[in-house]
């Protein structure tokens, strides 16, 4: 089958045998012809198989034949929204935006944090007919007035799991209110939950589902192998594994920012170029960073999950999981990264004692054993015992519940709200004055973390509770917080008994 036989225009068809292509993907062939029909489209593909493209095309489509006999005779309106969790899918989805509708005569226009917000400002004032956007910044826009959402058409949740996964959920409820209800809704997921499937019962109307593969699975082909290690040899076998496969071109992932930027570090010193990108990077940073690792100037790149989502490298050969990540379904979303377009990719886990849960979790939402294999002179020690992983997450199946920075407004109510007075104590009080405020119940238990567009964001704080091998996070009481790790298994070093036998359980 070809592009041809799908019914998109000549102009589109020229843009895309510009860029290359010339067999849509599965997912292009189900979702194209029933997203120009009109109705709304529930579907779920994994990473790398051309979704963006799948709602990209006959979104430009439909634009273009219902605003063709207007388009010269009055100003323009937002008729098309896309929203996705990070700044980095928002870029490519934009630019994607602009090279197949390239011959068309469409203004698009892109919007996320992170940035002055200024340009855009007087991009939107100029009309456009599509934003792609991150919930927050487009929030900001709206509360500035500098967006009118009432007149559109379609709306596109792109990677709308991790929107939720990142707390997004009330952002896209007030962005749905500042729509018309009549319109048509596309949703996009990698992975399913109950929280997208109850997500689509309220915004979708009888929708057409498509799925190409099974969910919750990584495409068939990148390869998954996982080398169990000693939690403290991590850094060499890692050093080791690239310059045995001369490797050039290598996407690392790490749980925290901090890890990132530590190993990062490490890898230059051992002789090997390489960046880390991350929510507390600025966009310049990530940008730069990003463009490096592309052009390969550099050979590794080191990440967080809030990039696990946007990075589209062409032919990615390597994804290393550095550390497991805290919730199952970002492993199918970092590997991801690879075997995109139908090319092949290799995934690699460094997996220590302290992250055995985690693989049992990982392996179980997959729906399948991952091989382990031990490298030689790297085999880990059998009488290193189990450390919790910081947060209190040493298990699997737990969803993360993150934020995203307090809008302008937002700040500025709060700035103004009343200060609890302090005492003086002397002279000098003022030096050792400590300020506070009263939070809201919302804000009464946060910790810091990192949303899609780089900024420090307040989050409630949770406890775990296991129950079988899934964790429930439920918000604290307040002043009356649990100790972490509190719990049935608490202290438990128990090994998975399938993995157990590579550390020596």
């Amino acid at each position: 089958m070809s592009f041809n036989t799908l019914g998109l225009k000549a102009e589109l068809l020229r843009a895309i045998e510009t860029q290359g292509y010339t067999t849509p993907t599965p997912v292009q062939t189900q979702a194209i012809p029933a997203i120009l029909k009109g109705g709304d489209i529930l579907a779920g593909a994994q990473t790398g198989t051309g979704k963006t493209a799948a709602f990209t095309l006959p979104m430009l489509q439909r634009l273009s034949e219902s605003g063709a006999e207007t388009a010269a005779k009055r100003k323009r309106v937002v008729r098309a929204l896309v929203l996705t969790p990070t700044r980095e899918l928002a870029a490519q989805v934009a630019e994607s935006t602009q090279n197949y509708g390239k011959h068309l005569a469409l203004k698009s226009t892109v919007v996320f944090g992170g940035v002055n917000i200024k340009p855009q400002i007087d991009k939107l004032r100029q009309g456009v007919d599509i934003i792609v956007a991150t919930p927050g910044r487009l929030l900001d826009h709206a509360t500035q007035k500098t967006v009118d959402l009432s007149q559109v058409e379609i709306l596109v949740l792109d990677e709308a799991d991790r929107m939720l996964d990142m707390g997004f959920i009330n952002d896209i409820k007030k962005i749905l209110a500042k729509l018309p209800s009549t319109r048509q809704n596309l949703l996009f997921s990698a992975t399913y939950s109950n929280e997208i499937k109850q997500l689509a019962q309220q915004l979708l109307n009888d929708p057409t589902l498509i799925e190409v593969a099974r969910q919750n699975t990584a495409t068939e082909t990148v390869s998954q192998l996982v080398h169990p290690v000693d939690r403290a040899r991590k850094r060499e076998l890692l050093t080791h594994l690239i310059d045995r496969g001369e490797w050039k071109q290598v996407l690392v992932f790490t749980r925290t920012k901090h890890s990132a930027n530590r190993l990062s570090k490490q890898l230059e010193q051992s002789g090997i170029t390489a960046a880390a990108i991350h929510g507390n990077k600025s966009q310049a940073q990530r940008t730069k960073a990003l463009k490096s690792f592309k052009t390969n100037d550099i050979r590794v790149l080191v990440a967080t999950d809030i990039a696990a989502r946007g990075l589209d490298i062409d032919q990615l050969p390597h994804v290393i999981n550095f550390e497991l990540p805290n919730v199952a379904e970002d492993y199918v979303h970092r590997i991801g990264r690879t075997g995109r377009a139908g090319n092949e990719g290799e995934a690699i886990s460094l997996v220590c004692v302290d992250e055995l849960k985690l693989l049992s979790g990982i392996e179980r939402l997959i729906n399948r054993e991952i091989k382990k294999e031990i490298i030689e002179g790297f085999a880990p020690d059998p009488t290193i015992k189990a450390e919790a992983i910081p947060n209190g997450r040493n298990n699997a199946g737990g969803r993360k519940q993150q934020g995203r920075r307090p809008s302008n407004q937002a700040r500025t109510q709060r700035s103004s709200a009343p200060q609890r007075k302090q005492p003086q104590r002397g002279r000098n009080s003022n030096r050792n004055k400590i300020s506070h405020h009263s939070p809201s119940s919302q804000e009464a238990h946060m910790h810091q973390a990192s949303d899609g567009m780089g900024l420090q964001v307040d989050l409630p704080s949770t406890t775990t509770e296991v129950n079988g091998n899934s964790i429930h996070y439920k918000p604290s009481k307040p002043k009356q917080a649990r100790r972490q790790g509190q719990g049935r298994n608490k202290g438990s070093n128990k090994k998975p008994r399938e993995v157990a036998s590579l550390f020596g359980g």
